[in-house]
């Protein structure tokens, strides 16, 4: 099957590609979506940042939120080892928006909801089908990709541009030897179920938990509907591992770390198995090149810590949605017409980036910082609930550096690939 009849092809179904499908759906394009799996599919990542609130009004999808009946998330707070909690931070208090109200998700209902809302758009979804690779003419650019279906028959979708949402698969990434690591988080994440555990009343029954455990390791604690807790544990390798690699034993141990956790667990019932994932956080070297876009986990991710994940999957295909029309209005889907994608995207990850740097410093704390420089907090808020694509935060960063030096910026990820390096021997 050979057709050429689409605008873009998108690989993946997750937030980037449904978002991209849906936001260029809408305006009349003619979008593919490739998906390798049968959704509704579980996925973790419950807990949203925000500023999510702006690209769903977007989508039209905002008010369904509730409809739905997700968990609301008024605020975030931070817990340390013997049991002493934060002053919360409201979002509520910083901007008294529709946005300052958040939700903690299940994400198999989400993700199909945004599915369901780019086949609404008009864009055609295939599911159960796992792009193996992509295929290019002559000239080294890329003009479609090979698909395997659910029966293993092989299939060619051609189109004048490619859209990787992969999610952590990072296909084009990963075909390319564009995956970058980065230099210092290296963390692994456990994480399971409670049911039945205890919430904090009133307004905080929603709010996301960061509780610490020691070496800079931190729990999650994201209380969803239907009486389930999300709980994970995040840590350096060394320090989970010293003693055992059985998950649930890891897991028993870590909760006595914490008096706050082993108190909010008491009452609950473990449900479902132990997940575990490593070494998540990179980023690609490049953003494109003629005829393919990276958004969303197939082009970079962070850490769990601020839940940046789902923000810059949905913001990424935002930006590349808008990106990707004025390149085909142009007829135009060069590498070069995602410069300023590429840059924007960047800016943002980076000022992410360093907070997250600082909250794994062991001489940094937010309260520390607040109580130095008290005029700072909005600052710092801003980047909590994802207000990052603003310049407004060096002030902020000479503050968090006088506490403990933050990294420099990683000088790739905003660079397009060009078809003369493209074409040119490894």
């Amino acid at each position: 099957m050979n057709h050429s009849s689409w605008d873009l092809i998108i690989i993946g179904a997750g937030p980037a590609g449904a978002t991209t499908a849906a936001l260029l759906g809408g305006k009349g394009r003619k979008v593919l979506v490739l998906e390798k799996e049968k959704f509704p599919r579980y996925h973790v990542g419950e807990s949203m940042m925000p500023f999510c609130w702006h690209t769903l009004d977007k989508l039209g999808l905002a008010s369904k939120m509730d409809e739905i009946g997700f968990q609301q998330k008024h605020s975030v707070q931070f817990v340390t080892t013997d049991g002493q909690v934060s002053k919360p931070f409201y979002f509520f208090q910083h901007d008294e928006h529709a946005s300052a109200v958040t939700w903690q998700v299940e994400r198999q209902e989400f993700d199909q909801m945004l599915v369901d809302k780019a086949r609404e758009n008009g864009a055609e979804i295939l599911e159960e089908q796992k792009v193996v690779d992509i295929i290019r003419d002559d000239s080294g650019r890329v003009t479609g990709v090979l698909a395997e279906n659910a029966s293993g028959d092989r299939n060619e979708f051609h189109a004048p541009l490619v859209v990787d949402a992969s999610g952590r698969d990072c296909l084009v990434a990963s075909k390319n030897k564009w995956r970058n690591r980065d230099p210092k988080l290296n963390k692994i994440a456990i994480w399971t179920y409670f049911e039945g555990a205890m919430r904090d009343p009133g307004l905080d029954a929603g709010s996301t938990t960061v509780a610490y455990v020691p070496e800079k390791g931190w729990f999650w604690y994201i209380p969803m509907r239907n009486n389930k807790v999300s709980v994970g544990i995040v840590a350096e390798r060394d320090y989970l591992y010293r003693d055992s690699r059985d998950p649930a034993e890891i897991f028993e141990r870590e909760i006595e770390e914490n008096k706050w956790i082993k108190e909010h667990l008491a009452t609950g019932r473990q449900t479902g198995e132990y997940w575990v994932t490593g070494e998540y956080s990179y980023r690609s070297n490049y953003c494109a090149e003629d005829g393919v876009l990276l958004v969303g986990d197939a082009f970079a991710f962070l850490d769990p810590v601020f839940s940046s994940g789902v923000f810059l999957a949905l913001k990424s295909g935002e930006l590349a949605a808008d990106a990707i029309e004025t390149a085909l209005s142009k007829g135009d889907t060069s590498a070069a017409r995602f410069e300023d994608y590429g840059k924007s995207l960047c800016v943002a990850i980076e000022r992410m980036r360093k907070v997250v740097y600082a909250f794994y410093h062991e001489d940094f704390s937010f309260g520390k910082l607040v109580k130095r420089h008290p005029h700072l907090r909005p600052a710092l808020t801003d980047l909590l609930v994802g207000n990052i694509f603003i310049d407004q935060f060096d002030e902020l960063f000479e503050g968090i550096n006088e506490i403990c030096e933050l990294p420099g910026e990683l000088p790739y990820g905003f660079q397009v690939k060009t078809q003369e390096e493209a074409l040119a021997p490894a």
